[in-house]
């Protein structure tokens, strides 16, 4: 689908990170462009920014694990442009709650948002899209759908919008619908993803305390994040896929080699490695180490 004037585009998480790039190159196609995100102070600036480049905007504060905020969103819309042609259910959180032994309400919001934000998304504007007979879905899972060790909660929300984008593309072909599906993996980007918990939902009660060792290994993170790709680089990847029709978004492909060889110990039955070599971090028994160490009583 051709990324022209006049045409609508709605982001998801488009306060910052990679939904304000996302947002930030549609408008320079001359889109008029919907954000959407939980953050209003960061919509409006969002908003203010986009609009200077001379497309119309729309703010629609959105809890996207909400269905019936999401569907308010395709209505306020559809209200204010009569149309829809590309949705970027982008919105995504992480969590640094303990996964095994830290309260449920982490998995609850992380689900909410990384899973059922994208389901709410497709469903309530996929019928928009097929009425009108043109359209394009992007869906932001992230390499951690492909290769997990990121984090349980996110890991297994990240698979699930990879099988579930890749289920939609089938569908569309199998009904010939034209409608464009592609789903975006990336890896390091620079973003304040480790940041997600400002916008902890207080109907989830107290934000859970962080995991042993969040420190150290937050510390490794947040550094390969601030070398990572920045967020329009990633944008201009989306609006590539989107144009030719390309399923697949894969920014790093150091990190997809990794998911490749990870397809290759399945097949051998290789149980998982502790020493899988992430681009930019140490291996997990090398964090661990760390985190050992750190607990351990200086000598008296």
């Amino acid at each position: 689908m051709k990324l022209e004037a006049g045409k609508v585009a709605v982001v998801t998480g488009a306060a910052s990170g990679i939904g304000l790039a996302l947002s930030e190159r549609f408008a320079t196609s001359g889109m008029h462009v919907v954000l959407a995100d939980v953050d209003e102070s960061g919509l409006a600036a969002a908003a203010e920014r986009i609009g200077a480049r001379g497309v119309d905007t729309l703010t629609v504060r959105t809890d996207v694990s909400d269905e019936a905020s999401v569907q308010a969103l395709a209505a306020a819309a559809v209200e204010r442009f009569g149309s829809v042609q590309l949705v970027c259910n982008n919105a995504g959180v992480t969590s640094t709650a303990d996964a095994w032994f830290g309260p449920i309400s982490s998995w609850t919001w992380v689900f909410g948002v990384n899973l059922w934000g994208v389901i709410h998304g497709v469903r309530a504007f996929l019928p928009l899209l097929a009425a009108q007979g043109e359209g394009h879905i992007v869906n932001t899972a992230s390499i951690a759908g492909l290769l997990p060790g990121f984090g349980a909660s996110y890991d297994a929300t990240k698979h699930a919008v990879v099988a579930l984008t890749e289920d939609l593309y089938t569908a569309m072909r199998q009904s010939g619908l034209p409608i464009g599906v592609s789903v975006l993996c990336p890896g390091w980007v620079r973003t304040n993803i480790l940041d997600a918990e400002r916008n902890w939902p207080g109907d989830l009660g107290d934000q859970p305390e962080a995991a042993l060792g969040t420190d150290i290994v937050l510390g490794h993170v947040k550094r390969v994040i601030d070398e990572g790709m920045p967020p329009a680089a990633v944008a201009d990847l989306v609006a590539d896929a989107v144009e030719t029709e390309r399923f697949w978004v894969l920014p790093h492909p150091e990190f997809v080699e990794l998911a490749v060889q990870r397809w290759h110990d399945i097949a051998e039955g290789v149980n998982p490695r502790l020493d899988m070599d992430v681009p930019g971090l140490p291996t997990a028994a090398e964090i661990a180490d760390e985190i050992m160490a750190s607990l351990t009583p200086p000598p008296a």
